[in-house]
């Protein structure tokens, strides 16, 4: 049986992988960003935010722009 995943699902991979990429350029272990960066703000476990790193690599996990629109935050309120 396979899983269902709804957009806000597939925006919380969107967002957690903008701020991993944010913060992995400056060098920073992927530890120290979930530690400083992601769990203040989404309160995931560890393995939470690899398996969420992981997950942007499948297509499935991509939003469309038509459902896009629907969403009731603009990515802007997260900088």
């Amino acid at each position: 049986m396979n899983k269902r995943r709804g957009v806000s699902y597939k925006k919380r991979v969107e967002e957690i992988n903008r701020i991993y990429d944010k913060w992995a350029k400056t060098g920073l272990s992927n530890r120290e960003i979930w530690r400083r960066h992601i769990y203040p703000l989404y309160a995931i476990s560890e393995r939470t935010f690899y398996n969420l790193l992981n997950a942007s690599a499948d297509a499935k996990n991509i939003i469309d722009d038509g459902t896009r629109e629907l969403l009731l935050f603009d990515d802007d309120d997260f900088k």
